[in-house]
């Protein structure tokens, strides 16, 4: 889904599907729905405010829906603004920053934490087996 950017269109969609798929498959993990929704800073910024009392930008956040521990279900929204600026600024394609956040939204479904610098340190790496996982 896309939320207030009406410019941004997600490509390759169907390769990203099956490699969101082999990542759940590879953790055990079986994908009931996910939705991606692609939104603007001040979009995201006010659903950091309102659910979880941030007052930050962020690129992404996760909510998780699943009832089973085994499943994967939930809602994982991203800001093209703060991809399209990170990705500037640690030199690399927009593509590859959209998938290392999309796949990091998923990550927190398999129940991976960034709250202090040794998981985001383990977060960073589990980001990069799961890209490496792309055959596209």
């Amino acid at each position: 889904m896309v939320e207030d950017v009406p410019e941004f269109e997600l490509a390759d969609a169907e390769e990203l599907i099956g490699w969101i798929e082999r990542v759940a498959a590879v953790h055990e993990h079986r994908i009931v729905q996910l939705t991606y929704i692609f939104c603007s800073d001040d979009y995201l910024h006010q659903l950091n405010v309102e659910y979880l009392d941030h007052d930050t930008l962020t690129d992404v956040i996760t909510f998780d829906n699943s009832d089973d521990a085994d499943i994967l279900e939930g809602d994982i929204f991203i800001s093209v603004e703060r991809v399209r600026d990170n990705a500037h600024d640690l030199g690399v394609s927009f593509r590859d920053e959209l998938h290392r956040v999309m796949i990091h939204g998923v990550l927190h479904l398999l129940g991976y934490h960034d709250k202090d610098l040794l998981s985001q340190t383990a977060m960073r790496k589990k980001e990069d087996d799961c890209l490496s996982l792309r055959t596209f």
